[in-house]
Parts: C-alpha cells; structure tokens; sequence
C-alpha cells in the first residue's frame, strides 16, 4: 500500500468526516494546481492530505507535540489554535507519518497565515486549503479560483485580501505574519 494511501486510512478514522471531506479537497486540489504550475504532484497530494491532520487535537496535545519538536510558536499562535494547528501539524506529520521533506513540512506550517517569499509548494497549499471545492463562504471564491488556475501570486494575494478584510470586519486579532505576507505580494504587483 502507497504512504499515501496509508495515511488517507488512519486520517479517515481520525478526523471528522467534515474535516476528512475539507482534507480530501485539499488533496484533490492541490494536485490539480501542481500539475498546473509543474510542482511535483505527489508532494502536493501529500502535502494538502496532511494539511489538517493535527485540526482537531486539543491545544494541550498541540502544545506538548510542538514542545517535544523543539518547534517555536508566538503567542498569538499560542492563544488561536486555528493557527496553532498547522505547526503542528507540521510536527505530527513528521512525527506520525514520517514526512521529512522539508518543503512538505514548511508547507504545512504556514497553510494558515502564508508568509512573504513562498515556493511554489506553499502557494499551491495556502490556496488549494482557500479553494477546494468544499468551501463556500466567500463571495469572492469564483474570482479567486480563477485566478489561482492563471497566475497563481495573483490568487495568492487576492486570497490574502478578502482573508484579511474578513478577519477585520470580524474585528478579529490578525497574525502579524499574514498582513506582512499581504504586504509583500502587493509590493510585487
């Protein structure tokens, strides 16, 4: 059986099927954009399939993963376990499912919040997670599908805008690491 069949079974029985159906889109679209921008698609599947694999444990087991890791958090991180998760996730995909290659791993670390300078991994996760055909909630979502199938830096960063337009009408705490991110893809427009 393939690694990544493997770990498909034990996250079916691990997750929600919410969550499971949320993984499965991910997967599923980010191999469609890796065949798109030519990033390797078996990295892409793996990654967007463990994207979520640490969602859904408590902080307390978040905590005590990314502290047996040796892996840094913010406070911010430390006190929004919607962010929380994706370093940790990065830790139980190493740890659990013996994901070494790093640029799988940062992939997963930074699905959440992007950061400034990504590969093309990282874009193709942080978007394949906005896009999947699951979601719904943005009325945008259309225009930003579009947009991550014809150039990708451009979906990027309209992701980037209506995440953080939404996350300021919320009068949500936003990641300083998202507007930085948002910052500099707008830069290089």
């Amino acid at each position: 059986m393939q690694i990544r069949e493997k770990i498909r079974a034990d996250l079916e029985q691990n997750l929600s099927p919410k969550c499971y159906c949320h993984t499965l889109g991910v997967m599923y679209t980010a191999a469609a954009l890796a065949m798109c921008y030519h990033e390797d698609i078996d990295n892409a599947m793996l990654a967007g399939l463990l994207h979520d694999c640490a969602k859904e444990l408590s902080v307390k087991d978040m905590l005590e993963l990314l502290t047996a890791q040796n892996i840094d958090i913010s406070d911010f991180e430390r006190n929004n376990s919607n962010l929380l998760h994706a370093k940790a996730g990065a830790a139980l995909a190493n740890v659990r499912y013996s994901i070494e290659d790093l640029r799988i791993l940062e992939a997963i670390q930074c699905h959440t919040t992007a950061k400034p300078n990504m590969n093309t991994l990282d874009k193709i996760l942080f978007l394949a997670d906005y896009i999947e055909p699951n979601r719904n909630e943005n009325p945008h979502l259309e225009e930003i599908r579009r947009l991550a199938f014809t150039d990708i830096d451009k979906g990027l960063l309209f992701a980037l805008k209506y995440s953080l337009n939404y996350l300021k009408d919320k009068q949500a705490k936003i990641d300083e690491i998202t507007i930085q991110t948002y910052q500099y893809y707008k830069s290089k427009e």
